[in-house]
């Protein structure tokens, strides 16, 4: 049994903290300033971390080898299993020619790529995040994109700023229970917090997007539907968070910016808008504007065909929600002890990172292959074909598979010895300041872990006694570790993997960490801002 030290070094909590932090500048480092290739800076961060558990805070080298276990267990299933089944699916329509029809069909619903950008990455993304998570948003909208005329590097970038603030309460509201779970705060109450936070984001994130994809000349051009994109998305999250069902905020909120979008894109406030050739980085592909006698030819079954596989994903996983259908695939779930890892908090109580869950009936992986399946027979394609096609993505992903088996080990290792812990202790010290600096702490768990609902369970509980302890509110700053960690989704080295292994661009995650990093540090000063405002006098309306 390993029971957690906050204070290894020195009995000095600063300097205890400064060692906790290795890993993480390590893979910062190499991955944002010697541009490493992201598998090595994993590796390198997870060597750094195992070091500091042995050495500094003396964990038994075996509880120390099964925690890094564990951590690639979780990024073998459900993880890698989820990402690469999902672009085995795109795959499919390359190999049948189906991924020419999305193109297209796309095109005759809009040929301007920053309306493409807001439809397919924010909104069809936030419905994705919605019902799966997991990476899954960012593996498919990126193809998407692509289909589109995108390059890659602008395909990944725009797939990984737009999922962002859907990750709060995707999927299905589970980052919030989590939460409120290891807080035991009411769930209603960090539902309405969140949702008096990340809408505040969720209005500047469309209008980052059109920037992302035109520049100036694109937000002079197309400001008024990505501001109506925003506001709507805004609104129905807030609405829908505080008022109807936490679960399906993401969902209402993704039709409603749709449909703004779909509605204002049609009205001229502005000078006719041209169809953006971007420059930087790389060039975008075809196709050039469209007269409606230059349109390309349109089949309305075949592009029903071609869009089957979306069409299938969210229904199967619409259809996995259902409480009988959600039931039944939760009963083979099982949760297991990992075997031999044994850990106390440096509370003295029993740690819970020791349980593995092997959801393998209702993991996002398990219904994309059902998806995949139907796919298959929708697009007729012979099972040889198919598998031929899931042999090819595992080879051009296996970087990535690689990078996040790293990371994970990472995350665990630091988590289980309570480097991670050594560092949310140390931040909490700052007392009502604190307000401000909470979303940083979810910022950093998504960072690291990729997900909102990981962050939730690695620093929630600590949130909620630090605020207890400053005379905070213990829902703002717990609510603020969600809020915060969505701005963390567009440089989490897991989504970076996986939005560069879509796109084709393994081995550059670092450009796109680079690229991500700026607006991700502006969009979290400004939630730091609204947190400590609603910590004051000023904004404590807004808490409920």
């Amino acid at each position: 049994m390993y029971q957690q030290h906050l204070l290894p070094f020195a009995g000095s909590l600063g300097w205890s903290a400064l060692i906790a932090a290795m890993p993480i500048i390590t893979l910062l480092l190499l991955l944002g300033v010697f541009r490493t290739r992201a598998w090595v800076a994993t590796f390198s961060g997870l060597s750094v971390s195992l070091a500091i558990a042995l050495f500094v805070y003396t964990m038994p080298v075996g509880q120390t080898a099964l925690a890094a276990s564990q951590g690639v267990a979780f990024a073998l299933f459900p993880l890698a299993w989820t990402f690469t089944t999902a672009i085995w699916i795109y795959q499919m329509t390359v190999d049948s020619g189906h991924f020419q029809v999305q193109w297209r069909a796309l095109v005759r619903i809009t040929d301007d790529r920053r309306i493409q950008a807001l439809l397919i990455a924010f909104c069809f993304g936030s419905l994705l995040e919605a019902l799966a998570g997991q990476g899954t948003p960012v593996a498919i909208t990126t193809v998407m994109l692509l289909a589109v005329g995108f390059s890659p590097f602008r395909a990944a970038s725009t797939a990984l700023v737009a999922n962002t603030v859907p990750a709060a309460f995707g999927p299905l509201g589970l980052p919030i229970t989590t939460l409120a779970k290891v807080t035991g705060l009411p769930v209603d109450d960090l539902g309405s917090m969140a949702g008096r936070q990340v809408p505040v984001i969720a209005l500047f994130v469309p209008l980052l997007l059109v920037g992302i994809v035109d520049g100036r000349r694109g937000l002079g051009e197309r400001w008024w539907p990505a501001l109506a994109c925003g506001l709507a998305f805004a609104l129905a999250q807030f609405v829908a968070s505080n008022y109807v069902s936490m679960p399906l905020a993401d969902i209402a909120a993704a039709l409603a910016g749709a449909g703004a979008v779909i509605v204002t894109a049609r009205i001229k406030v502005t000078s006719p808008a041209s169809v953006p050739v971007i420059a930087g980085g790389a060039v975008d592909l075809p196709p050039p504007a469209f007269t409606e006698r230059q349109r390309p030819p349109h089949d309305r079954t075949a592009a029903l065909r071609a869009f089957a596989p979306y069409l299938i994903i969210v229904m199967t996983f619409t259809l996995s929600q259902l409480p009988p259908v959600k039931r039944a695939l939760e009963f083979a779930t099982v949760a297991i002890d990992w075997p031999g890892l044994h850990l106390r908090t440096a509370s003295g109580a029993p740690s819970t990172l020791s349980v593995f869950k092997l959801n393998w009936l209702s993991a996002p992986g398990s219904l994309l292959l059902v998806s995949g399946l139907l796919t298959m027979m929708v697009l007729r394609i012979h099972p040889r074909a198919a598998c031929s096609a899931y042999v090819r993505t595992l080879g051009q992903l296996r970087e990535a598979v690689l990078c996040v088996t790293g990371l994970l080990g990472l995350s665990f290792v630091m988590n289980a010895s309570g480097q991670a812990a050594t560092l949310g202790t140390w931040m909490s010290g700052a007392g009502p300041f604190f307000a401000v600096l909470a979303p940083v702490l979810g910022w950093l768990g998504v960072a690291l872990t990729g997900s909102d609902t990981s962050s939730n369970s690695l620093f929630g509980a600590l949130q909620a006694t630090a605020a207890q302890n400053t005379g905070l509110s213990p829902v703002l700053v717990t609510a603020a570790n969600a809020s915060g960690g969505v701005i963390g989704k567009m440089i989490s080295l897991q989504n970076l993997t996986i939005a560069a292994g879509a796109a084709g661009l393994t081995g550059r995650e670092g450009d796109l960490f680079r690229k991500m990093l700026g607006w991700s540090a502006l969009l979290l000063i400004g939630m730091c801002l609204l947190v400590g405002l609603q910590s004051t006098t000023l904004l404590s309306w807004m808490v409920p």
